[in-house]
């Protein structure tokens, strides 16, 4: 290979890596469904356990959120937890 093609593979190769770092976009850092994961801000509240009579037998739901994790620029993320378990009816 003579010098030429040399230079002229290692100007595309920076060529293609700068074009490749121009094109980042901001991230986004919301969510359609509020109820389900939250980003940022203080703990969401935790909901009183709530029974549901079905019939036959009663469910119980407890719903917690827990800290579960950050985001690149150190917000945190906000999951839910839901916790069902079968009661008998009193």
């Amino acid at each position: 290979m003579n010098a030429f093609c040399k230079l002229f593979i290692c100007a595309g190769i920076a060529v293609s890596l700068a074009g490749c770092g121009l094109g980042t976009m901001k991230p986004n850092y919301t969510s359609t469904n509020n109820d389900l994961l939250r980003i940022g801000g203080d703990k969401p509240s935790d909901k009183e356990p709530e029974i549901i009579n079905s019939g036959s037998y009663c469910l119980q739901i407890i719903d917690k959120w827990k800290a579960d994790g950050k985001t690149p620029d150190g917000q945190t993320i906000w999951s839910k937890d839901s916790l069902r378990k079968a009661l008998p009816c009193r």
